[in-house]
């Protein structure tokens, strides 16, 4: 059902696909498409089944607990590695990705990015940044600057005002000042 949405938003647009037509493309009644929710809903549930498909699929060889030390570059590499998938897939469809970031502005479907998603990146983000010469406290809030300006560049990418290039280029700046922070105590 979420595969026939997808692919029914992409080809048709967001506006002219309608619960009944992913409903008739699904081959299911137009009441299991509804029990997942109005348009909105399905749009989140595509943007958060891929967006934790990216995260588990990663998992595996993604060793949490590597305390082998990273030098900066390496680490900025490994971040950008971590979040450009998302930018990409955001780049792909900016028309969808405007219609996700609006129904997440909106507030009126709960997205598991801002959830469970956001806390497997963080820890994903906060346990490469700990391989640094950065402090605990340091790699900490690195992370959550990374998030933070990674979730403002999606929704830069969605508005169509960054290109995937450009979303990219500025990331990799922020991804630079974090890892290259020399502490005030230091």
């Amino acid at each position: 059902m979420l595969s026939s949405a997808e692919r029914l938003f992409r080809e048709q647009g967001f506006g002219s696909s309608t619960i009944r037509r992913i409903a008739t493309d699904a081959e299911v009644s137009t009441g299991t498409v509804m029990s997942v929710g109005d348009k909105d809903a399905l749009l989140v549930a595509i943007f958060d089944t891929w967006i934790a498909a990216v995260h588990h699929g990663r998992e595996g060889p993604h060793e949490q607990n590597d305390a082998t030390p990273l030098p900066a570059e390496a680490a900025a590499r490994q971040v950008l590695d971590l979040v450009e998938p998302f930018i990409t897939y955001f780049a792909l469809d900016l028309e969808l990705s405007r219609e996700y970031a609006a129904v997440i502005v909106r507030g009126s479907h709960q997205s598991e990015v801002f959830q469970g998603l956001a806390q497997a990146l963080l820890t994903e983000l906060e346990a490469l940044l700990a391989r640094t010469p950065l402090t605990a406290t340091e790699a900490g809030a690195g992370a959550r600057a990374l998030y933070f300006a990674y979730l403002g560049i999606l929704m830069t990418v969605g508005n169509g005002a960054l290109d995937q290039r450009a979303a990219i280029a500025q990331f990799q700046e922020v991804i630079h000042f974090v890892v290259h922070h020399e502490g005030s105590q230091r």
